[in-house]
Order: C-alpha cells, then sequence, then structure tokens
C-alpha cells in the first residue's frame, strides 16, 4: 500500500525544549492512523507540523513521495491535508455553506459569492459520506455533532485527501460518537488517510486501522490496532502498568448536604441556559451530572459558585445544609464548607506566573497552620505542599520557584485539585471536568483520590462531559439537557449497570440529545 505520509527523523525544539525528536513515521493511504500518548508526549506538535502550524527543527516531511515543507496551514491545504481541530474552526452568525467556502470562495473581490453551486457540491458530499446538515442553517442553531459534520464537509470541500481530527469525540454524545464512526470508516473507504488524536483507547482500538504511541517526544511503538490491548496501549504511553477501572465500593450516603430546588438562570440577552433544575447531594455520594457540554452545565457551577456575570438573573434556591448560597461571593461560599475546582482553571483556579507553592496556598493562606507570629510559616507551608506534590504525582522540578506555568496542563490541573480536595472543614466538593486535559495515568490518581473523598463522608458533585468518568465514579447521576435534569439514576440502578458500561452510556445518551 502506498505511503500518504512519511516522517524521516523529524524533530522540533522550543528553546531548549524538545518537543518530538528524531521521529519517524509512516501513515498508508486509506487508512484510519491513530496517535495516541500522555498530555506533553508531542502528538499535536507533530500533527501541527503535518498541517504546517510549526516547521521541523529538523528532518523531513514528505507527502506521497514529494518531500515537502509546509510555512502555513494554506500551503498544507494546497497539498490535500486538512485538519479538524479540538475546538471547531467555525463563525457561529454565518450559515453552514457560508463557512465552508470562507477563504476558499473562488471569485475575486466584488463579485457575487458562487453560493448556489456551493450548496449543490456541499448537498453531493452530505449524501455521499451520511453528514446530513442544512447548507442554508446558521451554525449557531446547529448541534455540536452537526457543526462536526460542518468541519469535515469543509475537508471535503477544499479536496483534502489527509484528514487529521484532533480529539475529535470529546465533546459529542455516544450515539453522535457512533455516527462519527461511520463516517470516518466512509472516508477511509473512498481512499482518504485519516489521522486520528484522540486519549480514549477504546475508541482507537474500534475504528483504528494501525496505531502508534507517543511517549516523551518519542513514536515507542506502531502496529495493527487488532493486535494490540488497551491494557497494552496505556502500558507503552505511561511506560508502567496502569489501572484502567477505578475500584469504587458502594457508597452510604448520609444527610443531604446541597439541595437545588427549581434553580434557573437567565442570561443578561435574555437566554435561559438553567430551567428549574432541581437536585440534591448527600454526604458520602457522588453525584454525577451527565450531558452534552452547552446544556446549562457551565451557567449551573456560575450560580453556585457566585461568579455569574453581573445582569444575570437567578431564581429558585440552592443551600448548603439549609443555608443559602445564591448570591453569595465565592470567598463567602468557601467559608461555608465548599470547595470547587473549576472547569476553566486559567481563568478561576490559578495564576500561572505565581509558583507551585503559591498556587498550591491559594485560598488557605489564612489558616492558622500556615502562619508564625506576622507572617508565614514557611516549614509548614513547605511540609503542605511536599506532601500535596507526593499524593498527587505532580511532576515538577522546584516547586519553590517554578511558575506554575512552566508545569504541562495535567499537572496544573493536579496542583488544582490536590488544593481543592484538602481544604479543612468541607462538606461538599464540586468538581468541574476534573480529568480535562490530564494524561491516562494521572487519571488513575485523580479518580482514586475522589472516591477516597467521598469515603471520608464528603459530598460531592461532579460535572463531566466524559460518560466514562461519570459511570466509574457516580453513585447516582442526573442526566442534563437543555438546562434541566431530564432523568435521573438511582444508586440501585447505576450500581446494576455500571458494569455493562457500554450499554449504559448509550442509555444515557437517550436523555441528554
Amino acid at each position: 500500500m502506498a505511503v500518504a505520509v512519511r516522517l524521516s527523523a523529524l524533530s522540533k525544539k522550543f528553546g531548549s525544549l524538545a518537543a518530538i525528536n528524531n521521529v519517524s513515521l509512516s501513515v498508508e493511504e486509506g487508512t484510519i492512523h491513530a496517535i495516541v500518548g500522555e498530555n506533553g508526549a508531542g502528538k499535536s506538535t507533530l500533527t501541527k507540523i503535518i498541517y504546517g502550524m510549526h516547521l521541523p527543527t529538523s528532518g523531513e516531511l514528505s507527502i506521497k513521495g514529494e518531500a515537502l515543507r509546509f510555512t502555513s496551514p494554506r500551503e498544507a491545504i494546497k497539498a490535500g491535508i486538512g485538519m479538524v481541530h479540538q475546538h471547531f474552526m467555525l463563525i457561529p452568525e454565518l450559515s453552514v455553506a457560508e463557512n465552508i467556502i470562507l477563504g476558499h470562495e473562488g471569485t475575486s473581490l466584488f463579485h457575487r459569492l458562487p453560493l448556489k453551486k456551493a450548496k449543490s457540491l456541499i448537498k453531493k458530499d452530505a449524501e455521499r459520506y451520511g453528514l446530513a446538515v442544512d447548507p442554508d442553517a446558521l451554525v449557531a442553531s446547529l448541534s455540536i455533532g452537526e457543526q462536526q459534520r460542518v468541519e469535515i464537509l469543509k475537508l471535503l470541500f477544499r479536496h483534502a485527501e489527509i484528514m487529521i481530527f484532533d480529539e475529535p469525540t470529546a465533546v459529542l454524545t455516544p450515539s453522535e460518537t457512533e455516527r462519527f464512526f461511520v463516517t470516518l470508516r466512509s472516508l477511509r473507504d473512498t481512499g482518504k488517510t485519516i489521522i486520528l488524536i484522540t486519549h480514549k483507547l477504546d475508541e482507537v482500538l474500534a475504528v483504528s486501522d494501525t496505531v502508534s504511541v507517543m511517549r516523551k517526544g518519542e513514536i515507542v511503538g506502531t502496529m495493527p490496532s487488532a493486535s494490540v490491548t488497551k491494557e497494552e496501549l496505556a502500558q507503552m504511553m505511561v511506560g508502567r502498568n496502569v489501572l484502567l477501572s477505578v475500584t469504587n465500593p458502594a457508597a452510604t450516603p448520609g444527610e443531604i448536604i446541597l439541595t437545588i430546588n427549581n434553580l434557573c438562570y437567565r442570561t443578561t440577552r435574555g437566554e435561559m441556559k438553567v430551567q428549574h433544575l432541581s437536585l440534591n447531594v448527600r454526604a458520602g455520594e457522588i453525584y454525577g451530572i451527565a450531558g452534552v457540554e452547552g446544556n446549562g452545565q457551565s451557567e449551573l457551577l456560575q450560580a453556585l459558585w457566585g461568579i455569574a456575570p453581573e445582569g444575570t438573573i437567578i431564581s429558585g434556591t440552592a443551600t448548603l445544609k439549609g443555608a443559602s448560597i445564591i448570591g453569595k461571593r465565592p470567598g463567602d461560599i468557601a467559608l461555608m464548607g465548599i470547595s470547587h475546582a473549576p472547569e476553566d482553571r486559567l481563568r478561576h483556579a490559578v495564576i500561572t506566573e505565581y509558583t507551585v507553592f503559591e498556587n498550591l496556598l491559594f485560598g488557605q493562606h489564612r489558616e492558622r497552620s500556615f502562619h508564625q507570629g506576622i507572617g508565614f510559616n514557611g516549614p509548614a507551608i513547605k511540609r503542605y505542599a511536599e506532601k500535596m506534590i507526593a499524593d498527587y504525582a505532580i511532576r515538577c522540578s522546584s516547586p519553590e520557584n517554578q511558575p506554575l506555568g512552566s508545569l504541562s496542563g495535567g499537572n496544573q490541573q493536579k496542583v488544582v485539585l490536590a488544593r481543592e480536595m484538602s481544604r479543612p472543614g468541607i462538606s461538599l466538593l464540586i468538581l468541574a471536568q476534573p480529568a480535562r486535559g490530564v494524561d491516562i495515568g494521572a487519571i488513575e490518581t485523580i479518580h482514586n483520590k475522589i472516591i477516597e473523598a467521598r469515603d471520608t463522608g464528603m459530598a460531592i458533585l461532579l460535572v463531566s462531559s466524559e460518560l466514562d468518568e461519570i459511570i466509574a465514579l457516580s453513585t447516582r447521576i442526573g442526566c442534563i439537557y437543555k438546562g434541566s435534569i431530564r432523568h435521573e439514576f438511582s444508586q440501585a440502578e447505576v450500581e446494576l449497570k455500571r458494569e455493562a458500561e457500554h450499554e449504559f452510556q448509550k442509555e444515557i445518551g437517550l436523555h441528554i440529545t
């Protein structure tokens, strides 16, 4: 079989940091080739070189036998390469057709756009590959799955023969994921070459023909997907054996800690993001909220943590042991006994210019145990920080002096979780996307810590777009759709269905779409 993409001794350095080192790889035409690896392993750098976003420091890139050196994505597009980024590159206010032809209008200034011809081509591609979408619809009105179809149609409109997908199922429901896989196979069967970047090993084995594993900027193995197991892939990625499923003994819930009743959230633009949402969370349980992102999860978290934008209208109630938390400031909410690891750590949880020690101390700097006289107790802070670094396996070289921003995203997330889960006097822990951006080895540590916190009697509200995470950790599960809990699975139902995870995901999917 002919080779579509060949990398020969490719390296890329950013200053003294070698993001990828001496990588050689061949991707055969008409195949789905998955690339997996921990955060910082070099996957994104590799694909960005293929797509012209980075120039290699050394080595050679060949496309269909021709040595090429792209200086921009436009050059890569001309060579028949397309990329669908994890965060879609679409303009909500434009129609599907307008987004697809944007930058490739095929007309000169002051001439009418050839929309009629473009729509005809779009419809043909949509029918051929099962990408049902209305060319006249505004992108803002589309579901996440439909927006992804637009991105694929955009590549087809540009005649891409090599397609790169970066974490394509991160925001899809189980049913959307299955439809996406059908599309990938259809593209492959018509001769397209697919490069798939994902951290979901089940999906790698389900859809890819070949898989390459990266670790610390190098390719450590390439093999047929049918010849390897999920456990073997995880071991290659991390360099050690990894437990892929957390041990989760049955919970023993106690008193109700958090009560939310008829909560509504209306934005300053009049959009109702949370609609009559009600739930409760008990001590010693994990209440998981499952749903596709954009269905009110972010606004619910804003209301519970007191960070809703000025002018937002919030009605209904949310109480901690009977005391209202609506309308209070984050500092006051924290003093009530609530800890929060937010979904956007860079905006709401860390200051990357500050050291690892300082970020671990935020919010706990008033604790008496960290003070001595009129200043801080340096040895006590150091003991606490070193314990957190050890307990959560935070990889850093000099935490007293090292800026948090020099750590990988996964290690930054572990700093946030270590700090928030270790606060004294906490009765409610709110976790939003706790394993986002965290590699497979670290997920094992984080999930075990969440179970440990539950077993101490803490009430935990878990918001995650990862259904396998929700199923693995939750005591009860609430399915959120368009701002309200559409269905709730009881503790008995969750424990009964957990073993059949794939079927349970499908069942949850029916309630979140």
